[in-house]
């Protein structure tokens, strides 16, 4: 069974989906008025040096790395402190 893997220790592969832990995430719940929900675990894709690839994307000085996510759940590398391979499919 996979192990969370602190982002210090090790990065995941180039493109690579994975399980991500993110302590301090909140989102938005539609039709809720503003209502919001912690979801500290979610699926993003790591992408190496995405910042270096498309200089005019920064918009924020935070480093090389970036988490690609669905819809509007992209996140800054340091948001991430923790992620695992995604389980198999049954």
């Amino acid at each position: 069974m996979a192990t969370w893997t602190a982002v210090a220790e090790r990065l995941p592969p180039d493109g690579e989906r994975v399980l991500c832990y993110l302590p301090d995430n909140q989102v938005y719940l539609p039709g809720k008025s503003g209502a919001m929900e912690q979801r500290s675990v979610v699926v993003l894709r790591f992408m190496r040096d995405w910042f270096l690839k498309n200089p005019s994307k920064t918009g924020k000085a935070t480093g090389d790395h970036f988490w690609l996510g669905e819809g509007s759940s992209n996140h800054f590398f340091g948001d991430v402190t923790h992620w695992m391979p995604l389980p198999e499919a049954p």
